[in-house]
């Protein structure tokens, strides 16, 4: 038997059953034995249309009701001068989500089983609980989005939270990943109402053009803590910690595997150039809205857009924007849920399916009809913190978004998990940027919650101080690491990202196998992860100040909300 037979025939690490066999897609299907090559242009379209789902659902539900509040908020106060924000998410996005279809695709295993069974049940229990406990809160805003959008629709209130609960667990309910992914796609196409939306209120081609290409921060320094909040929101509202979680886990139930990686990562551009045109489009409306207006600089809330949007283009452009509101929220509110009832169904080892029934898989659709259920059932409490509960919502997001990120760097440099799958140089060097910028914007969104009265210069000496110690983290690990990089690349022959793997199970050298047939062995394969001691202490160092800042984040809301605040 050859090499690539063996790889092939091994039993693979899937934790549920029912997340291997044929991609039953919603736009088409895909044999399990079909391993011909896609020569022709309409082969390829057909594998395209049968993967896509996976990119395009994750990125579309970025785009939630939060997203509208805080693209609508930066429209109504600044104008376009945010839009190059966007351009900057966009790398990040890719980089980011390419990492966790990856894993999904090599490992057969949830986001947060492979952070448990690599890290232990210390660092596993923390990432559960934070994602468990943002994605309640987050759902919250989902359904907070659609009492706003139903308000200026006409529509009562409990009437519209309990026809989208009702639809929301419905889609889920079908016993069918096709009935649900034909759904969610169909609520995707939705979120085009934005185009027309932005034609309706004929923003200026030339102040976007600007917008996008002239980096900058407005309102001059005297507003620079304000500002710098509203773009740590858009880099929270764009890129979240459910978005690893769901996008792996949707991934491994689609039963993609890496022979069709070329085609997810396809989907995925679909999905990032559909958000970022979806900002892009809610910033522009808005900022032509209000522009020139007393509203300018004084951002309500969502319903407060569309009534301005509906004072300047009409109330056919109100209602367009409300309908795209509801619709970004149920969306939103289905990738949440299920990235929260996907790990938990990991984590426990519970059937996590959307090919199994209810029956099948109780525990998985409990947990996915609990938080939307209590979701709704919040929102309806009269007298509800609700603006609270969104701002909240955006700080706890911005707080916990490096941890995450950090997680993913590790496990995506794990040889025993991606084999000849892990990652290149550049993608390390990238992502750790990355991290060393989400960290610092979580210092700076901490203390400006903690206190509100910080000025541009304190903001400032923060972002400085975090950037030396960045820096000096860098050289440190440049320096342990090249004699290790060197043995690797005389071990892998090139740059993992681009080579041919040559590894057998467990990870070790061994005989040249195909690529895009390498999966990962099962969990209790595979040896004990050496963690070292400087990795440990950058952990506990980590989770230490994400803790602390959390509890005083949340502390801080409470008093807010009860009228004892500073």
């Amino acid at each position: 038997m050859t090499a690539v037979e063996v790889t092939a025939t091994r039993r693979p690490a899937v934790l549920d059953d029912a997340h291997v066999g044929d991609i039953r897609g919603a736009l088409g299907t895909i044999r399990a034995d079909d391993i011909g090559a896609r020569s022709t242009l309409s082969s390829k379209m057909k594998t395209l249309l049968a993967v896509v789902g996976p990119g395009l659902i994750v990125m579309v539900g970025d785009n939630d009701a939060g997203a509208f509040s805080t693209y609508g908020q930066a429209g109504q106060d600044y104008g376009t001068r945010l839009l190059w924000t966007l351009l900057l998410l966009i790398p990040v996005l890719y980089v980011n989500q390419e990492m966790v279809l990856r894993l999904g695709a090599v490992t057969g295993v949830g986001h947060a089983r492979l952070i448990l069974q690599r890290f232990g049940k210390f660092w596993g229990a923390f990432s559960v609980i934070d994602l468990f406990i943002l994605n309640a809160l987050t759902i919250i805003t989902e359904f907070i989005g659609i009492t706003l959008a139903a308000s200026y629709l006409g529509l009562p209130k409990a009437v519209a939270v309990a026809g989208a609960a009702a639809v929301i667990i419905a889609s889920a309910f079908t016993g069918s990943f096709r009935r649900f992914e034909r759904i969610a796609i169909t609520f995707c196409a939705g979120s085009l109402l934005l185009i027309p939306l932005y034609l309706m209120t004929h923003p200026s081609a030339a102040q976007l053009a600007r917008g996008f290409a002239v980096p900058g921060l407005p309102g001059g320094s005297g507003q620079m803590a304000t500002v710098m909040l509203l773009v740590i929101g858009i880099v929270g509202t764009t890129v979240a910690p459910w978005q690893l979680f769901f996008q792996q886990s949707y991934v491994i139930d689609k039963r993609i595997t890496p022979r069709f990686m070329k085609y997810e990562k396809t989907d995925l551009w679909m999905g990032i150039v559909i958000v970022v045109i979806g900002a892009a489009a809610v910033m522009g409306a808005t900022a032509a809205a209000f522009a020139g207006t007393k509203a300018a600089g004084n951002f309500t809330d969502s319903a407060g857009l569309a009534h301005g949007i509906a004072a300047y283009a009409g109330h056919a452009a109100g209602a367009v924007f409300a309908v795209a509101l509801l619709d970004a929220s149920i969306i939103g509110a289905f990738a949440v849920s299920l990235s929260s009832a996907y790990a938990i169904g990991d984590v426990l080892g519970l059937n996590h399916s959307l090919h199994r029934g209810i029956g099948q898989a109780k525990g998985f659709y409990a947990v996915y009809a609990a938080l939307i259920c209590g979701a709704a059932t919040i929102v309806l409490i009269p007298g509800s913190p609700l603006g609270l509960i969104t701002e909240g919502v955006q700080v706890l997001a911005g707080v916990l978004l490096p941890s995450a990120t950090v997680f993913l760097l590790l496990l995506c440099n794990d040889r025993d998990v991606l084999g000849p799958w892990v990652n290149g140089r550049k993608t390390n060097a990238f992502t750790s940027a990355v991290i060393a910028v989400l960290i610092t914007l979580s210092v700076v969104l901490t203390a400006s919650v903690l206190f509100p009265a910080i000025t541009a210069r304190q903001i400032i000496m923060i972002v400085a101080g975090c950037a030396g110690v960045c820096a000096l983290a860098g050289v440190v690990m440049v320096a342990r690491r090249r004699g290790a990089a060197a043995a690797m690349d005389a071990v892998v022959g090139a740059d993992a990202a681009g080579a041919e793997g040559a590894w057998g199970a467990g990870g070790a050298a061994g005989a040249w196998v195909d690529r895009d047939m390498w999966r990962m062995p099962p969990l209790a394969e595979l040896g004990a992860p050496v963690v070292s001691r400087t990795r440990k202490v950058g952990l506990t160092a980590l989770r230490a100040y994400l803790a602390i800042a959390m509890i005083l984040v949340i502390v801080k809301i409470v008093l807010i909300a009860v009228g004892h605040s500073a």
